[in-house]
């Protein structure tokens, strides 16, 4: 199994401010009662929750980013004013206290940003003891006024977000940045696997008729040790994963006629964001996410937290008209719902994962979003998590130009070829050596043992834990936190569920005995 990879990047917004933001508001009224918000948690803890094993390393690819860490101060102040308008509370005296805040929209230099205005579930609380802390910072305008301090024995009246709450209040921030599996070690390997000339080395690798090796630059190179642990790749499922791809040529000729065929036209940014919409309200989530739409993503989308918002990054160029449920059952149905969920148990911190001995969240985690991708297509074919796994195995015997020619039996087009050898060749400076980024072998890993144990394992369950392994489930169910919890409307239906397993099972030509064989 391979090893876990948490990655804690700080994320910020670049300088200049989007000139052509659009702000969606969501028309229904949402009223959302107490034990349903984050909003005293910080963004650090949501970066934790968030940043996924693999989405972690798919951000953005501006190098500049990097290099512009004072900007993070002056945009938060900006993505974090609010407007304010007096409002009537029915249970105080002093309800004439301006509540109103405004969602934060971002400042991009680039890419579309799409926020939903969060709505006002404003509701009555207990008497608080302890001052709220909210995921964003408040700042005030207009003229200064002098309000008597309030006993702390009274009512009061708060704006809180859409986003659920857990139970407890723990300190998470700092938990979570210690030990092997959260630790600012792996902002390195994040770092290491961001080549900043990429463009440049594409067109001039182009341009030689590919025949010419990359030479990758980092703005802050990983350790040769480091990467050493994360270039090892495996073959445990080298044989399924051809065997997924020449079926799927089998059918389809090619895997551009199979992109077509299955995956349908590519959307246009309105088209992309009323999907988004209608999932995003099929799953009661709306309002808690901002949509990002790009260009400059080398994975198809990713799940992270900017600025305490969680950011669903889109990338325009692969999104198609049937795939993209998939998509965002992968992102927001599997790993935004576990990582709310995990907020509220007793694991939801390092330490608490120590105490009980969790396995490493993957490949469970990117195992089971990758089979909801695919869990209602019609041909679903694991062809995506196939070609990675294989490329990996590849990349790590092989030059670049050598791997590029290689799965050209598989892929035609030349972009997408570019960008799975980048991906397996993220971190290396002389990719004229053998070598890999093993990470992306994680998809069918984790699909696979999860196919392997279907009959036994609590899918609800394994959602509503939070982040862990399938293997944990048994063990911990009994300490769990079973109350207020997030589940996809896809789980709510389990017979349907284990069908689209079957049939998943079936259009690979995977059997149990061959998984029980393997796992």
């Amino acid at each position: 199994m391979l090893e876990s990879i948490r990655v804690t990047e700080k994320l910020h917004w670049p300088e200049q401010e989007l000139a052509k933001k659009s702000v969606l508001n969501a028309e229904e009224s949402l009223i959302i009662d107490s034990k349903r918000s984050l909003s005293h948690l910080s963004s650090g803890i949501l970066k934790d929750i968030f940043t996924t094993g693999t989405s972690s390393y798919n951000v953005l690819l501006q190098s500049k980013e990097e290099k512009k860490h004072h900007s993070q101060k002056q945009s938060s102040s900006t993505c974090s004013k609010r407007c304010r308008k007096p409002s009537k509370s029915p249970s105080s005296s002093r309800s004439k206290d301006p509540r109103r805040m405004k969602t934060p929209v971002p400042v991009m230099s680039s890419g579309t940003w799409y926020c939903l205005e969060r709505q006002p579930a404003v509701f009555v609380t207990s008497s608080v003891s302890s001052p709220v802390k909210f995921m964003h910072d408040i700042s005030v305008t207009g003229s200064s006024i002098v309000l008597p301090p309030k006993p702390k024995s009274k009512v009061k009246r708060h704006y809180f977000s859409t986003l659920p709450k857990p139970k407890q209040q723990p300190q998470l921030s700092r938990s979570f940045e210690k030990g092997d599996d959260f630790s600012g070690k792996k902002f390195c390997i994040l770092t290491a696997i961001k080549p900043t000339n990429l463009e440049k080395e594409k067109l001039r690798f182009f341009r030689s008729d590919y025949t010419y090796n990359p030479q990758f630059e980092y703005a802050n190179p990983a350790l040769p040790s480091v990467l050493a642990k994360h270039s090892n790749a495996s073959d445990r499922f080298l044989k399924q994963s051809i065997n997924i791809m020449e079926l799927t040529l089998q059918k389809y000729g090619s895997y551009e006629k199979f992109e077509q065929a299955t995956g349908g036209s590519l959307l246009s940014k309105t088209r992309i964001w009323s999907h988004v919409r209608k999932y995003m309200m099929k799953e009661g989530c709306l309002g808690e996410i901002v949509v990002h739409l790009t260009e400059d993503l080398l994975s198809r989308a990713s799940m992270t937290v900017v600025n305490g918002c969680p950011t669903l990054t889109i990338n325009v160029s692969t999104a198609r008209e049937h795939w993209l449920e998939g998509m965002l059952r992968h992102e927001i149905g599997t790993h935004y719902f576990r990582g709310i969920n995990n907020l509220q148990q007793p694991w939801n911190s390092w330490t608490g994962r120590k105490k009980h001995e969790l396995k490493p969240n993957n490949p469970t985690e990117e195992g089971l979003a990758s089979i909801h991708s695919v869990l209602f297509r019609k041909d679903p074919f694991l062809w995506r998590a196939a070609l990675l796994y294989y490329t990996v195995y590849r990349a790590s015997q092989m030059s670049f130009c050598e791997l590029f020619k290689d799965i050209g039996k598989f892929v035609k087009d030349p972009n997408t070829r570019w960008d799975y050898c980048v991906r397996a060749k993220r971190g290396w400076t002389d990719t004229s050596q053998p070598g890999c980024f093993s990470k992306d072998q994680v998809y069918l890993d984790g699909i696979l043992q999860i196919l392997r144990y279907r009959e036994s394992i609590d899918f609800h369950l394994l959602t509503a834990l939070g982040k862990v392994s399938y293997e944990d489930v048994d063990r911990l169910k009994g300490l769990a936190v079973t109350e207020n919890l997030r589940v996809p409307h896809f789980l709510q239906d389990h017979s349907r569920y284990m069908e689209h397993l079957e049939k998943i099972m079936e259009v690979n030509e995977l059997t149990d005995r061959e998984l029980k064989d393997l796992i």
